[in-house]
């Protein structure tokens, strides 16, 4: 399963504002998309508490995994928005 490695940029961190974009593009997609912290169990990434619950602070990594046709081109576009400053 194709995945990318991210480190957090934001101040707030994977919450808030950055938190909502990367639920929202997530679920646009037709495909299976799951983000985990650090080493940590891999959540759902269309559920908007599903990632909250994450607790992911600014400096800390993730790791965002998708499935299906146009996998990579969205991981692209997800950790974008997770390294976002």
């Amino acid at each position: 399963m194709p995945e990318r490695r991210v480190t957090v940029q934001a101040e707030v961190g994977l919450h808030a504002r950055p938190a909502a974009t990367f639920v929202q593009r997530a679920a646009q997609a037709p495909i299976a998309v799951t983000v985990a912290k650090g080493g940590g169990e891999p959540v759902n990434a269309k559920s908007i508490l599903s990632v909250l619950a994450l607790d992911v602070r600014q400096g800390e990594n993730v790791v965002i995994s998708a499935e299906g046709e146009g996998a990579e081109e969205l991981l692209d576009e997800l950790a974008a928005i997770a390294s976002a400053p």
